[in-house]
C-alpha cells in the first residue's frame, strides 16, 4: 500500500474523543511532519477548554490551514453536532456532510458520524473511526468487490465494504463487557489480566462458536470453571475475553455470510487485533493487521483530496 494519500497542501488532523485529543500535522505527500496527544477529551471540556486545544495547536503550529476534526467533538456534546452521514457512502458523500466551524479563531471542519441500518436490521452508529476506514479503503486504491474490516475495541465495529464504499456495519460491545464484568461484578474476584491466547482463550472462542447458547448463558461458566474446574485467574479472564470475541465472530458469519473463505482487515491495537486474527483463522478466515494510525492519516488526506474534487468539477 502507498502513504501517497493526502490533499494537495499540509493539513492537520484531529482525532477528538470523549477522553483524548490526538492531532497530527500531515505533509502534502502524507507523512507527519509532527504529532501532539492529550487526555483532554470533549467529556471533561467546556467551550472555552476545547478552544484552549486548538489554540494550543496554532501556538506550536502556526495557522492550521486545513484542518479537519472526527470523533466526538462532533456529537451533541462536543463543539458542533454535525450529525450522520447514512451510509451506503464513499469518503466524497462524507466530505459533504462535514460541517464547516470556527474554534476560537481557527477554521475546522468536523466531520460526521457514519449510520446505517445494520445486517441485523436495527440502527447503528459510528463516529469517529469511519476516517480510519476511508483511510484504509484509499491506501488499497480502487478494488471491486466486498471487503470485511473490523475496528476491535471497547465497541468493536464490524463494516461490510463493496466497490470502496462503506456498505453497513454492526457494533460488538465485548470489549465493553469484558472491562465492566473484570472490574466489578461477579467474576471481577476471579479474573486477572486483560487475557491473552492459549488453551483457556481458545476453549473460550470454541465454546462461544460451537455452543449455540447466547452469552447470557454463557457468561457465568467462567465462575463455574473457577469454582468446580480450578481455572486460574488469568486463565479466567482469557476463557471470558474467549466467549466475548468467538460470540462476535459467530454473530458476524451470521450477519455476513460472505465472510466464510474470506480475507478480513483488522485496524486498530496490534495485541487486541491479534486476539480476534486467532479465532478467524479456525474459521479459515485469512485476517491481516493494519497500523490505525495509518489509516487515519490517510482517512484525513483521503477528505481532503474528495473536497478538492468536488470543488474542481464545479469549477
Amino acid at each position: 500500500m502507498s502513504l501517497g494519500v493526502s490533499g494537495a497542501r499540509p493539513m492537520v488532523g484531529i482525532n477528538w474523543g470523549s477522553s483524548n485529543f490526538r492531532a497530527w500535522r500531515i505533509g502534502a505527500d502524507g507523512t507527519v511532519l509532527d504529532r501532539v496527544a492529550m487526555p483532554h477529551g470533549v467529556a471533561a471540556l467546556d467551550r472555552e477548554g476545547m478552544r484552549a486545544c486548538i489554540d494550543a495547536l496554532v501556538a506550536r503550529w502556526g495557522p492550521l490551514g486545513d484542518c479537519w476534526a472526527s470523533g466526538m467533538i462532533g456529537s451533541n456534546i462536543g463543539w458542533a453536532d454535525a450529525g450522520y452521514c447514512k451510509a451506503p457512502s464513499s469518503v466524497a458523500d462524507l466530505a459533504a456532510h462535514s460541517l464547516d466551524a470556527t474554534i476560537g479563531d481557527t477554521p475546522v471542519r468536523i466531520i460526521p458520524g457514519l449510520a446505517c441500518t445494520g445486517p441485523h436490521g436495527g440502527p447503528d452508529v459510528m463516529r469517529g473511526e469511519e476516517v480510519e476506514l476511508y483511510g484504509y479503503l484509499a491506501l488499497c486504491g480502487a478494488r471491486s468487490g466486498d471487503q470485511f474490516i473490523v475496528l476491535p475495541g471497547t465497541h468493536s465495529k464490524w463494516v461490510h465494504c463493496r466497490d470502496g464504499r462503506i456498505v453497513d456495519f454492526f457494533t460488538a460491545m465485548g470489549g465493553e463487557i469484558f472491562d465492566r464484568m473484570t472490574s466489578q461484578g461477579l467474576l471481577a474476584s476471579i479474573t486477572e489480566g486483560s487475557g491473552a491466547v492459549g488453551a483457556a482463550f481458545d476453549g473460550g472462542c470454541d465454546r462461544a462458536r460451537l455452543s449455540g447458547l447466547g452469552l447470557g448463558s454463557l457468561l457465568f461458566e467462567t465462575r463455574a470453571r473457577a469454582v468446580r474446574a480450578g481455572l486460574g485467574k488469568e486463565d479466567a479472564a482469557s476463557h471470558l475475553r474467549g466467549l466475548l470475541i468467538g460470540g462476535e465472530i459467530a454473530d458476524a458469519l451470521r450477519l455476513y455470510p460472505a465472510l466464510a473463505g474470506a480475507q478480513v482487515t483488522l485496524i486498530g491495537n496490534p495485541a487486541l487485533s491479534a486476539l480476534f486474527a486467532r479465532p478467524l483463522g479456525a474459521h479459515d478466515i485469512a485476517a491481516e493487521i493494519v497500523d490505525s494510525e495509518r489509516c487515519c492519516i490517510a482517512g484525513y488526506g483521503a477528505l481532503v483530496a474528495a473536497t478538492s474534487d468536488r470543488a474542481e468539477r464545479a469549477a
